[in-house]
């Protein structure tokens, strides 16, 4: 874990893609290359993987959002849609959830899978990048983005995207691994993280590398407090975060005034 960033535009030409560096504008392309890979087994893995417990963490962000009916909701990096398919049901019929993803092939299961839990009607899909939202400002009520920053190449900017399209008093949450705070943990952590999951990834999703490439980005991704930091530059009021697991998983949440 670091509390550094490299998501600056300008000069900088290199970025994290885990542990390698990579050409800023190649990271994307190779982001996509895992989630294309793992789309197919993600849901399977993420219950492997967190022993089930990833399903507790979302229903704790869930609950902080505290979304109401008829509010305007925005999931990025939705995914397989368990953020989006929650939402839904509590902004009800005159409300709106918009689940999206940069990732195609993860949009289309996120799609068929609520499609299969029936959820419609006030649900809708968009394949955007958070980095450029082609939504006006002050589109949304919430902003959420689940397990989904650390793989975006500017950080700061969707960070500022997210502030923008939201209504003044809407929250962001972010959902998001992070450094953990229980003297101990980090050591075990990272053996099952190095060691376990890309040999799990190897047997249920045939993927290795992409699941060692999930290990090293959450190393790589913004500590707890650098991340408040990084949301408070982009204009967000009253922000702080709440450990889950022993700060494994962390929710961060702000404001925008």
């Amino acid at each position: 874990m670091t509390n550094q960033t490299n998501d600056k535009t300008g000069q900088d030409d290199a970025i994290d893609f885990g542990y390698e560096q990579v050409p800023r504008g190649e990271k994307q392309k190779r982001v996509g290359a895992v989630f294309d890979s793992v789309a197919g087994k993600y849901d399977l893995m993420n219950d492997l993987m967190s022993f089930g417990i990833h399903r507790l963490w979302k229903h704790f962000t869930i609950q902080l959002s505290a979304v109401r009916p008829g509010e305007r909701v925005l999931d990025l990096a939705g995914g397989t849609g368990d953020l989006s398919a929650a939402m839904s049901k509590r902004v009800g019929a005159d409300g709106l959830v918009v689940l999206s993803d940069i990732n195609a092939a993860m949009l289309g299961r996120g799609r068929a899978r609520l499609a299969d839990r029936g959820v419609a009607g006030n649900l809708s899909c968009a394949q955007i990048n958070a980095e450029a939202l082609p939504f006006a400002d002050g589109s949304f009520d919430c902003v959420t983005i689940g397990f989904g920053l650390r793989n975006v190449t500017d950080k700061q900017a969707a960070l500022a995207e997210m502030h923008r399209v939201l209504t003044p008093g809407g929250r962001a949450l972010i959902l998001e691994f992070s450094k953990p705070q229980v003297p101990g943990l980090s050591r075990l952590y990272d053996a099952y993280s190095f060691n376990v999951l890309p040999r799990l990834g190897k047997i249920v999703a045939d993927d290795e590398d992409s699941y060692r490439y999930l290990a090293e980005s959450i190393r790589m991704h913004p500590d707890q407090d650098t991340l408040a930091g990084m949301m408070a530059q982009a204009g967000f009021a009253r922000c702080g975060y709440y450990n889950l697991t022993g700060g494994v998983v962390a929710v961060h949440r702000g404001y925008r005034v």
